[in-house]
């Protein structure tokens, strides 16, 4: 049996909020971090990618 590898999210913001869908967990707020691009939920293992070209230079 494998194991299903962590939900991938692409996001345009370095800010996002995750509760694991459907109240899987408590709400936290992830910040990204901009050298690595990513950020992993320590709920869920989800993982939030930050899409090319939004690095929040405005």
């Amino acid at each position: 049996m494998t194991q299903d590898a962590p939900e991938i999210e692409e996001v345009t913001k370095t800010r996002i909020a995750c509760d694991g869908g459907a109240g899987g967990h408590p709400r936290v707020w992830l910040s990204i971090p901009a050298d690595k691009g990513y950020v992993e939920c320590g709920y869920c293992d989800k993982r939030f990618v930050l899409k090319a070209g939004s690095g929040g230079h405005h």
